[in-house]
């Protein structure tokens, strides 16, 4: 195994299985910078690598992912850093900076010339949608939470990959996105997002006997499934809708950055938005959630 400081990688089935492991799990796999240079190196790693069939996404430690890191000190010292080597400021540096980081890369991890499969447990928050939405496949505990908090917490319309009516089916994803509300692994799956639900404690083993099986496949025809099935998306606009998205996005942070006056990119209690770290409340079929 591979360790990196952010992310390990290892092959396994005589290297015909690269499994990829979020590692900040004190932050509950937080996206910061580094995290992301770091999973982006691996994904590249196991696609130019001919051994490798298929890809495996997870995340040690309780979570998936909480998303974006929104404060840790390797965070605050990545912004402070980037910030000094470019004189950019203000909407153009924020919408530059996020394309790289986290539009391109999740969309390039998309299109990845492998078969991925996000295996995740615990809470996959936010922009830990995104890293479980570009893969293949994804393979869920029972304990798994799915979550977008960013338009009740922060009133901003979404993350920057903005697959959610894709996933969800678009009433679905206003309702979660409005409300905050989660969806657990049995509605996931219900909802066609996930692929498989297996108990908490065999998660690992099963997501890799899918990947075992799924490398038997032969390389090219599984590529060409792939490439079919992206492909007919994008035909129907999943790539414009989602840069179109991704405007929208950086559009809203701009309304903030106006209206704080340049004191915040998200909304604050002045402005109606609290902020506060409320429980996650699951969507429920006969709840409103009052």
């Amino acid at each position: 195994m591979a360790d990196g400081r952010f992310v390990t990688y290892e092959t396994l089935h005589e290297g015909r299985i690269a499994r990829i492991w979020l590692n900040r799990p004190d932050a509950r796999n937080a996206q910061n910078y580094g995290l992301l240079g770091e999973l982006d190196e691996a994904f590249l790693r196991a696609e130019a690598d001919d051994d490798v069939r298929v890809v495996i996404l997870g995340g040690l430690g309780p979570a998936f992912s909480a998303g974006h890191d929104l404060g840790t000190p390797e965070r605050l010292a990545e912004n402070e850093a980037m910030l000094a080597a470019t004189d950019r400021r203000g909407t153009e540096e924020r919408w530059l900076r996020e394309f790289e980081h986290y539009f391109e890369n999740t969309r390039r991890w998309r299109d990845l010339r492998k078969i991925t499969i996000a295996q995740v447990h615990g809470y996959c928050i936010s922009a830990g949608l995104m890293l479980a939405w570009c893969c293949d496949l994804i393979c869920a505990s029972d304990d798994a939470v799915f979550v977008d908090v960013v338009g009740a917490r922060q009133g901003i319309c979404g993350v920057e990959y903005f697959a959610h009516p894709w996933e969800l089916g678009p009433r679905k994803a206003k309702e979660l996105l409005l409300t905050g509300d989660s969806i657990d692994a049995d509605e996931a799956y219900r909802l066609g997002m996930v692929n498989k639900v297996f108990a908490r404690d065999v998660v690992e083993e099963e997501t890799l006997n899918l990947a075992t099986r799924i490398a038997e496949v032969p390389s090219f025809a599984a590529l060409l499934i792939k490439e079919s099935v992206n492909q007919t998306q994008d035909a129907q606009g999943f790539h414009t809708a989602l840069k179109a998205c991704f405007s929208i996005h950086q559009a809203n942070r701009a309304h903030w950055g106006e209206v704080t006056k340049g004191a915040a990119d998200v909304g604050t209690p002045e402005f109606g938005v609290s902020g506060e770290r409320r429980p996650i409340r699951q969507a429920e079929r006969s709840s409103s959630g009052l």
